[in-house]
């Protein structure tokens, strides 16, 4: 399998800020046997490395969503060179206006896990944590994991959601959140 590219180049106005190796690989040693299997969406998917990490690690299937056209291509271009094209959607959406289309597009379609790695400090996280938790797309024991500037505050409870963990490795910050039962 070749490895995927990776690009912090800015454009756009933005900068694709792929998850440091060091962090992801800390993040898949923690939740390393849900993997398996599992549905995976990957929000603000940037170079798609989350999930397809996910997919290297025996995920079913993977879905990612960015809004920028550059880095749906870096995705897109990552999908092919791991070989994952039959595992793999990529949507163009603009996630500060829901997540609604994901059940008209994928209907009855769950997750397992999501990865929500929005641009560190714009205040996205909490947002699509309250999405996640007031759409019918995770399956009961999904997990959620939030990826964002170290010294960002979330919640314990957020809608219902309740934060299981949480990590920091240098300026990235790991948050683990599962359904309230």
């Amino acid at each position: 399998m070749q490895t995927p590219a990776k690009s912090s180049a800015k454009f756009s106005g933005q900068l694709i800020r792929p998850t440091a190796d060091r962090a992801r690989e800390a993040l898949f040693n923690i939740i390393g046997r849900e993997v398996r299997g599992a549905t995976v969406l990957d929000l603000f998917a940037g170079t798609g490395a989350l999930g397809l990490e996910a997919l290297s690690r025996t995920a079913e299937q993977a879905v990612f969503v960015d809004n920028n056209q550059q880095a749906l291509q870096i995705i897109k271009k990552n999908i092919e060179l791991c070989g994952f094209s039959a595992k793999a959607l990529v949507f163009k959406k603009d996630l500060s206006k829901g997540l609604s289309f994901l059940e008209t597009s994928l209907p009855g379609t769950k997750f397992s896990i999501v990865f929500v790695d929005p641009p560190y400090r714009k205040g996205f996280s909490a947002g699509m944590l309250q999405e996640m938790a007031d759409s019918d797309l995770l399956f009961p024991e999904a997990l959620i994991v939030v990826e964002e500037y170290a010294l960002t505050e979330l919640g314990a409870q957020v809608a219902g959601l309740t934060l299981v963990d949480e990590r920091r490795y240098g300026e990235t910050g790991f948050w683990f959140y599962r359904q309230n039962k």
